[in-house]
């Protein structure tokens, strides 16, 4: 069957994202989600817009078990299944939990392994856009990174937590 796509590219700057319209009713019918292969790392930037923007999913995200806590990451780390891993925020009815702009950079941009956008010659600009943000926004974390942990200040610490999303 072959259903008719609408991919929305929406630039904010270092919050741009990928929307495609299929998400929010997934053709994977296992609720692992798109994304289940893929563990979220949320780095300093996006720890930062989500505790400005919506506190709650950052304390949702706190909460959660199965975290990887380094001193400027926290890695949501996906439940191993017996066929595979279950993406932590997928709901079979609806896709992903945490809306789109305040998820981590690879969620912001993961488009379905099926739909190659990147091959498409009238799309080439948002090709080059997106490879352009990914290794803006790698330098940004790695400065950022850098910054925070000459102030002493790690998320390895849950007291120091809010000192660095300040």
């Amino acid at each position: 069957m072959q259903k008719e796509i609408t991919l929305t590219f929406h630039n904010e700057g270092l919050r741009s994202y990928i929307e495609l319209d299929l998400c929010s009713e997934c053709p994977r019918q296992d609720q692992k989600g798109c994304c289940g292969w893929y563990s979220p790392v949320w780095y300093p930037s996006d720890l930062a817009f989500v505790f400005k923007e919506d506190p709650q999913t950052l304390d949702f995200v706190w909460n959660l078990e199965h975290l990887t806590v380094l001193d400027a990451s926290v890695t949501i780390n996906n439940l191993p299944e017996s066929d595979g891993y279950q993406c932590r925020f997928h709901r079979k009815e609806g896709g992903c939990v945490i809306p789109q702009h305040l998820r981590e950079s690879v969620c912001r941009q993961f488009v379905c392994i099926g739909v190659n956008w990147q091959a498409e010659p009238n799309l080439q600009r948002w090709v080059k856009f997106f490879d352009q943000l990914t290794t803006y926004e790698i330098a940004v974390n790695e400065r950022l990174s850098q910054k925070l942990l000459h102030a002493g200040l790690s998320l390895r610490n849950p007291a120091q937590r809010q000192d660095f999303m300040q």
